[in-house]
């Protein structure tokens, strides 16, 4: 490395440290994924793993979201909230459990904390909601209580 590029790194060393901080947040969710061994499904995917292996939908969305679309039949439990709410899921625990959230971002997340807690067949839905909805799949919306 020369004099000038060390000097040109030392007199910029925040627009450094600012790519470091990007770099890393964009390769958290898939080295996440390949530590806790979660495989990340399109919603073709997910509707086969449903179907024919009796899978279930986990939404990590906040309760708004939630109400707003989600996958029919799927389970609510805020990301923020799985870890306590876990019993709600053991009976799932033999069978394939695929998290979404809205944009995909929680759902690796989610996916990390069901892993940890022995769910052997954790997935992620890529895209999240959005990602369904783009592919027409059902929707439930959940009514606004009256007068809001």
């Amino acid at each position: 490395m020369s004099e000038s590029t060390i000097q040109f790194v030392i007199n910029n060393w925040y627009l450094f440290a600012g790519l470091v901080v990007v770099v890393a947040l964009l390769l958290a969710g898939p080295i996440t994924q390949l530590m806790h061994g979660i495989k990340s499904l399109n919603p073709a995917q997910a509707i086969q793993l449903l179907n024919r292996e009796s899978g279930v939908v986990v939404d990590v969305c906040e309760p708004r979201e939630f109400k707003q679309a989600h996958v029919p039949d799927a389970v609510n439990i805020p990301l923020g909230q799985l870890g306590q709410q876990l019993a709600q899921l053991e009976k799932y625990k033999s069978k394939p459990v695929i998290i979404m959230c809205r944009t995909g971002n929680r759902s690796v997340r989610g996916a990390a904390i069901l892993r940890k807690r022995g769910f052997t067949s954790v997935y992620a839905l890529g895209g999240g909601m959005a990602a369904w909805q783009r592919e027409n799949l059902p929707v439930k919306r959940d009514a606004p209580a009256p007068g809001k």
